[in-house]
């Protein structure tokens, strides 16, 4: 499941890098991406840093 996760960023990360690199060739989706990019990583950075804690 982390590696999906994982590839899911990568993927949704390098859309928003294409985007500010290249802004005329952005899609029009490129706000909904950015948003759903950046939900998802920090629901990712939270849920890595609350697993680490418990498994201390």
């Amino acid at each position: 499941m982390n590696k999906i996760l994982l590839i899911v960023l990568l993927v949704l990360n390098s859309i928003v890098l294409l985007g500010q690199l290249w802004p005329a060739g952005a899609p029009p989706f490129a706000r909904l991406v950015n948003i759903v990019f950046l939900s998802m990583s920090l629901l990712y950075f939270i849920a890595t840093i609350v697993k680490r804690k418990s498994s201390r």
